[in-house]
Formats: structure tokens, C-alpha cells, sequence
């Protein structure tokens, strides 16, 4: 996997003029079009408007791209339909626009389009299995919010226009999403359902498992280093220091010399970070001891 994602990022890097500069208004556009002529058919363009590789085959060449602008308010005759569009494609227009400035035009347009190409390989499938049609590039959109919050967990946008929350527990939700998706379409035995979304989370793995396995090692580091020997836990060490102080009458006491500072109020004492727990020494021996090591 990090072999696809470096070769992902010297392709980028090695192409600045690829890809289609500005790609999310031209998905917004199309998916704008594609519902205004939807409802002024009365729905009767939808059925060629999905991909389907037997009559890609006839020539109907245009359901390459033509199911890529099907959203899910073409299915729907309610009258919030066209307001769900809006505020979907408001949304995902104002992430595309992010990830483009972040990633650069060649690496968003490779991100995007690796997952319709993607979406088509099973489509292709299963056409060959089921013959089913696939509508709309749903999985591949999501993809592009989980990336958004990969960048930017912390960003908070406004929940129903009201309540501020951060995009990293939009994108559990997303994650949880995906999840119910694929287990739903399993129990169903519909494969081809159940690898449309997996194939999404591929293509986002891709692009960020260099990030994902750098944040994993350095939880892992952190993780050994709050449970080594040589790390002083403060919480559990001012506990045994108060119970000790209230039982012995002092609050520090050198481990070579056996001062306190009960005995010796002007002496300073220090506590070694070297040494294995939590240890005192005074201001003589804090820098001339053998380390404790367990």
C-alpha cells in the first residue's frame, strides 16, 4: 500500500499540469443539469443516465459520465428534494475546493477519478454477475469527506445550521455509515453493492496510508513511552508521595544520604528523571547516584 501511495505522490509531483483545474464546479453543474432534466422528463431519462456496461457495449458511451451526476434527490418527487441537492452540493463543492487547494489539482483529480474508475471495475462485474446498474457516484463523494476530515479533524462546521461540532465525529459517522452499508448489503448476499463502498475507503486508504500509519506509530511510541520504567506517572507518584508524608511527617527525603526536609529546610532536593519510579535526592547526590533501574 505505501508503494501506491508514494507512487500516487511523485505522479502529482511529477505532473502539475493534470487534471481539470476548478473540478468540483463542474460536478456541481453536472449534477445541477442532470436533475433539471431528470424532473422535466418526468423521470423517463433516469434509466439511461446509470452505468451499465451491456449497453456501454451498444454504444450509449455517454453512462461513462453520465452516472456520475445522479444524485440521490434524482430518485426523489418531494418537495424538499431540491433543497436536500443544494445543501449536499453546496457542502461537497466547499470540501472539493479544500482538498484541491491542499492536495493540488493533479492529486484531487486522481483521488476523484481513481474512484469512479474504481466504481466502473464493479460495475463491469456486475454487470457480468447480476447485470445490475449503478447510479450515481455516492461512495465516491463520502470518500471525499473522509479525506476532509483526515486533514482537517479539527475544523467545525455548523449541524443542522446550529449546533458547532468537528468534522472528526462527522467522519465516525461517515465511517459508521460505510460500515452499515456494507454489513446490510452482505446479509443480503449482494456483493456488488457491499464492494462499491469498499472500494471508496481502497482508494482512500491509498492516498492516506502513509498519514494514517505515521499517526499509528506515533500513538504506538507515545503509548510505549507513558508505560516505560523510566517514565514518572505524576498522577499515581503524588499519591504515594501524600500517603507517605502524612505516615513519615516529611515530603522529601534523599535516597543516598537520608535528609528530609523536615530535618534540613534550606537543603533543596530534586527527583531523578533517569532513574526506574520516583526517586528524591538532594542537592549533593542529584547528580552523583546510581541510577535505580527497576
Amino acid at each position: 500500500m505505501k508503494k501506491l501511495t508514494d507512487a500516487v505522490d511523485r505522479f502529482a509531483y511529477s505532473h502539475p499540469n493534470f487534471g481539470i483545474p476548478n473540478l468540483m464546479k463542474y460536478i456541481v453543474a453536472g449534477n445541477v443539469l442532470v436533475f433539471l432534466l431528470v424532473r422535466l422528463t418526468n423521470f423517463g431519462l433516469l434509466p439511461y443516465l446509470g452505468f451499465n456496461w451491456g449497453q456501454v457495449l451498444h454504444l450509449q458511451l455517454w453512462r461513462l459520465v453520465s452516472f456520475i451526476f445522479v444524485s440521490d434527490a434524482c430518485f426523489s418527487s418531494s418537495f424538499s428534494a431540491p433543497f436536500y441537492l443544494i445543501i449536499s452540493l453546496y457542502f461537497y463543492y466547499f470540501i472539493g475546493n479544500l482538498l484541491e487547494r491542499e492536495w493540488g489539482t493533479p492529486k484531487f483529480n486522481l483521488y476523484y477519478f481513481s474512484g469512479v474508475v474504481l466504481t466502473i471495475l464493479v460495475g463491469i462485474i456486475g454487470y457480468y454477475t447480476s447485470g445490475s446498474t449503478i447510479y450515481g457516484a455516492y461512495y465516491v463523494t463520502m470518500s471525499m469527506f473522509l479525506a476532509f476530515a483526515a486533514l482537517y479533524p479539527d475544523a467545525q462546521v455548523l449541524l443542522f445550521f446550529i449546533i458547532p461540532i468537528k468534522i472528526k465525529w462527522l467522519a465516525f459517522l461517515d465511517a459508521a455509515l460505510f460500515a452499515v452499508d456494507i454489513l446490510a448489503a452482505l446479509l443480503r448476499l449482494d456483493i456488488i453493492s457491499a464492494l462499491i463502498p469498499i472500494i471508496a475507503l481502497l482508494n482512500f486508504l491509498v492516498f492516506f496510508w502513509n498519514d494514517l500509519a505515521e499517526a499509528f506509530g506515533s500513538r504506538r511510541q507515545t503509548a510505549r513511552h507513558r508505560n516505560s520504567h523510566q517514565t514518572i506517572q505524576f498522577k499515581s507518584a503524588v499519591k504515594q508521595q501524600q500517603k507517605k508524608e502524612s505516615q513519615q511527617g516529611y515530603r522529601h527525603k534523599c535516597c543516598v544520604c537520608g535528609r528530609t526536609d523536615a530535618d534540613y529546610p534550606d537543603l533543596e532536593f530534586r527527583y531523578c528523571s533517569r532513574c526506574a519510579g520516583y526517586h528524591c535526592f538532594c542537592q549533593d547526590h542529584i547528580f552523583n547516584h546510581v541510577h535505580f533501574t527497576e
